[in-house]
């Protein structure tokens, strides 16, 4: 971005409300709206204009820099420099809403603001940098998450690391002392933790890993799906950070000899985290897995998971049918919990009676009943199913199929005018029929019940900012072509790269790649009579159907996600 030789001047106070009228970008009427509201919740009218609906955020930013005569940055499209990012410190980019971008040859630093007309903000930065800076403007939102991004604290973590490592040298204190007397906040082990997890909330991880090897402890972060190691440790400090964490999680600290499991809550950066932890023993000590759920996030629409157009109106007629049950099925990890999350907020309203089993309950969901299944006390699955009915509802969600008991009462429930919701371990949806059948489930039942299934995975999406065009031999075209036919001839495939803006991963975020089947006229006769080679071939004939290697061929096709990508998550290549 070209800088002037000279810094921009300080802004003058205007009226943002009069320039917006001025040019017919909103009304009066809207302006008084936006007056009235800004006084109860006392933030900028720009932003409030925006979050009402009445003018387009970027619309918003576009006029602004006319008006104020100075740039508008996407950061999105903007190639960020850690090194320059960091001139400034933390504290104050997310205080003051800023980000540096660059610095030219004769050291004047170009500073993107999510308000540059606020005069306090640009005194604060001359005093800090005491030197001029370039102002420009860009979104809020764009510049808090490249802030989360790139201020990581590896190197804070490494030191507080050292310091819990010469703690237990120096005090020659156990694990176990060492968790229960850190109470305080500015103990190490305390604060080691907390940056740890602080970090991994920052750039979107799932789950955090602790592994102790024969001489160090290993630290991974797993990110859209994928682990990526963090700097190594000393070996002794897996011991205290699970002692801390079973403490934090109400577990027993001095039993090591077998799995735990607890969970407890976190406040990070103004985001609720519910943390569940799970601890096994292994050869060189116990081995501490978080999952972090983030619960400030929400849970999606489903208009919003990544289904193709088709797919998605053929699910959401399934899920909308007065009586039967419908299958989210797909491995470990592919979202399956989600989709039926957002088909909840699809098919609620307060004239159906909804109720949950879930073993946990990752999400409160307004409006609907959900119990959590304690194995500890016999609640488990089927003992609650049994008691479902006798609560009236018109729709039950079993968050897993896991034996036959639970898989017949559901069948029943769903043959009784209920309709069920569920999900079940299998690698396509029309081989879950075969998995059903062998689970016991008698054909005639699963005639008379089932709408649907949806199978599905979570692919990882391209980085906007730094993907490339990508060349791919012979057999990758030849498969492409298989797949996609005439349409592969003109693709537009795209391979990652890394930025600053994926913490070069060349990846940001997941979509779904699903199929679905529709069990109508043509597959209930199959069904009946247990035929399930003919099952198979009328689900293959079906109208709408594309296969899960077809979704993710299609997404390839688009740039959204690449090549390589495509055959990990479907193929099993690295």
């Amino acid at each position: 971005m070209p800088t002037p030789a000279h810094s921009t001047p300080k802004p003058q106070k205007i009226r943002i409300g009069d320039h917006l009228l001025a040019a017919k970008l909103i009304t009066q009427e809207q302006l008084d709206q936006a007056l009235s509201q800004q006084k109860t919740t006392k933030r900028r009218l720009g932003t409030t204009l925006v979050e009402l609906g009445m003018i387009d955020e970027e619309l918003l930013l576009r006029f602004l820099s006319k008006q104020l005569n100075i740039g508008y940055v996407d950061l999105k499209a903007f190639n960020l420099d850690p090194e320059i990012v960091k001139i400034i410190p933390e504290i104050q980019a997310r205080r003051f809403r800023i980000i540096a971008l660059a610095e030219d040859d004769d050291g004047l630093l170009s500073i993107a603001m999510a308000d540059p007309t606020d005069i306090y903000v640009f005194d604060e930065i001359s005093r800090l940098l005491k030197r001029p800076f370039k102002a420009a403007i860009a979104k809020e939102s764009i510049i808090l998450k490249a802030i989360d991004k790139l201020y990581r604290h590896t190197e804070k973590i490494k030191g507080l690391a050292a310091e819990v490592d010469h703690q237990l040298d120096t005090d020659d204190t156990e694990h176990q002392e060492l968790s229960d007397s850190d109470d305080n906040s500015d103990a190490p082990l305390i604060q080691l933790l907390n940056t740890m997890i602080e970090d991994a909330v920052s750039i979107n991880v799932s789950d955090i890993h602790i592994e102790p090897e024969r001489d160090h402890t290993r630290i991974r972060f797993r990110i859209d799906g994928v682990l990526h190691e963090q700097p190594s440790t000393s070996r002794r400090l897996a011991g205290a950070l699970i002692s801390r964490l079973k403490l934090m999680a109400g577990m027993d600290i001095s039993e090591k000899r077998l799995p735990q499991d607890g969970r407890f809550r976190l406040t990070v950066r103004d985001q609720d985290i519910d943390t569940r932890l799970s601890t096994m023993p292994m050869q060189h000590g116990e081995t501490a897995v978080m999952r972090l759920l983030n619960q400030t996030a929400g849970i999606p629409n489903l208009n919003d998971i990544g289904m193709e157009p088709e797919t998605l109106i053929r699910f959401r007629k399934a899920i909308h049918s007065p009586h039967g049950i419908v299958l989210v099925t797909g491995p470990t990890g592919s979202g399956k919990t989600t989709t039926l999350y957002a088909a909840l907020q699809d098919i609620n309203d307060p004239g159906k009676k909804i109720i949950t089993i879930e073993d946990p309950v990752e999400f409160q969901i307004p409006g609907i009943t959900q119990v959590q299944v304690n194995p500890k006390i016999d609640l488990d699955f089927a003992r609650v199913l049994r008691s479902l009915l006798r609560q009236d509802p018109d729709i039950a969600l079993i968050g897993e199929m896991r034996d036959n008991e639970t898989m017949e009462t559901a069948l029943r429930t769903a043959m009784t005018g209920h309709m069920v919701l569920s999900t079940l371990h299998t690698n396509d949806a029309i081989s879950t029929v075969s998995r059903l059948i062998d689970m016991g489930a008698a054909p005639f039942m699963l005639a008379s019940s089932l709408r649907g299934i949806l199978a599905q995975r979570l692919i990882r999406k391209l980085c906007e900012n730094c993907a490339i065009p990508a060349d791919i031999n012979d057999s990758q075209k030849a498969l492409a072509s298989t797949t996609l036919g005439e349409a592969a001839e003109t693709a537009n495939f795209k391979r990652s790269h890394g930025c600053p803006h994926c913490n070069n991963t060349g990846y940001i975020g997941r979509t779904t790649i699903s199929e679905f089947v529709e069990i109508n006229k043509a597959l209930l006769e199959p069904l009946q009579q247990g035929d399930l080679q003919q099952f198979i071939h009328q689900a293959n004939l079906q109208t709408g159907f594309q296969s899960i290697g077809k979704s993710a061929f299609q997404l390839a096709a688009r740039g959204i996600t690449s090549f390589d990508e495509v055959m990990r998550v479907c193929f099993g290549g690295n």
